[in-house]
């Protein structure tokens, strides 16, 4: 038997295990049910815009909803992946066999992620819909796709990974959801404290408009007002928001702009609010109220901002999967046989 058959072995035993019980169907269809309201809604909220302005907001919302299902539904299914079998007394059964740690933690890892793949292939309809209707680009909904099932993979690896370093299944489970909220919620409050604590100083000069006389002869303009003030700097911390999934994704998608240059889905909106933070304040503000506004001053449309900065995605790919290894590589040292030494409260068998 070669080496991949038997990670085939493993994979088969455990996409069997899931499958058996009536939960896993149970699960699969309260999920289909909830993007099936999410889209129904979105498609009402939606039909009486005439322009294509948010053609693309049922897709990428439909997008990120199945990523956050994902992200929550995924440790789960995963967390237990190895600890589950040695607390049931099973692990020691299977690492008797020829199968060796690897291809026992590679079948087990790729088992989590086809049953993640499962909830993006359940969406497949929805999102099937919601391009047509919308017009999308292929090559947004290629990479959409393509990096939300990378995501889901990655989640699953740190799941798998904690379920081998860590006991108790319980404990790995929980593990996994708080690694998944410090790439979600805990870079964006990161990001915002960073933001809040470091400051620069700014200084505003304000040059008040001309007044006018009751003949109508108008007189000079005031003197300017200098005044200082403190503005955070969260252009030194938007590198932390490139390991968010939903940065991530936002960030890699291709973006569809209108003729104003203004964007026409989720994931334009959330890289134009990312890429923003990438500049700096201005350390001098003037308002001068004596000049008009020249045409080539005016404030940058979002298309505009987004081409002259610089993407992050690829960066956060890179710690994303460093992350999964590093969890997959633990697992290995933690369960590999023959071994030296076991933990504290450790069956063998």
């Amino acid at each position: 038997m070669s080496y991949f058959s038997r990670v085939g072995v493993i994979l088969s035993l455990e996409l069997r295990q899931r499958v058996r019980g009536i939960a896993w169907y149970v699960l699969l269809a309260i999920f289909v049910g909830l993007i099936a309201i999410v889209t129904v809604l979105l498609g009402i909220a939606f039909s009486g815009v005439a322009d294509n302005s948010f053609r693309g907001t049922t897709f990428s919302t439909i997008i990120y909803f199945v990523l956050l299902l994902g992200t929550l539904v995924t440790p789960a299914l995963s967390g237990n992946a190895i600890n589950g079998d040695r607390e049931a007394g099973t692990l020691a059964t299977t690492q008797v066999t020829l199968v060796t740690t690897w291809q026992l933690i590679l079948g087990k890892f790729l088992a989590a992620w086809v049953t993640a793949l499962a909830f993006l292939a359940a969406a497949v309809p929805f999102l099937v819909y919601s391009a047509i209707a919308g017009g999308m680009d292929p090559a947004v909904i290629t990479v959409s796709v393509l990096v939300l099932a990378i995501e889901l993979g990655v989640v699953a690896a740190i799941g798998v990974g904690l379920s081998g370093i860590l006991n108790r299944a319980l404990f790995s489970i929980v593990a996994t959801y708080l690694v998944v909220a410090a790439l979600s919620i805990g870079t964006v409050i990161a990001f915002t404290l960073g933001g809040a604590v470091v400051h620069t100083t700014v200084t505003s000069i304000t040059i008040q408009p001309a007044r006018y006389t009751e003949s109508g002869v108008g007189s000079n303009c005031g003197q300017p007002t200098v005044s200082t003030y403190e503005t955070p700097r969260f252009d030194y911390f938007w590198g932390v928001l490139v390991a968010n999934p939903y940065v991530l994704l936002a960030d890699a998608v291709p973006t569809e702009f209108s003729p104003e240059g203004y964007p026409t889905d989720l994931f334009g909106n959330l890289k134009f609010a990312v890429r923003s933070a990438q500049i700096a304040p201005d350390s001098t503000v003037t308002y001068d109220g004596c000049a008009q506004l020249p045409s080539g001053a005016e404030p940058p449309v979002p298309e505009q901002v987004i081409a002259s900065t610089v993407p992050g995605w690829f960066v956060g790919l890179v710690i994303q999967l460093i992350l999964a290894a590093g969890a997959l590589v633990g697992a290995w040292a933690r369960t590999m046989t023959p071994t030296g030494r076991l933990g504290k409260g450790n069956r063998i068998a």
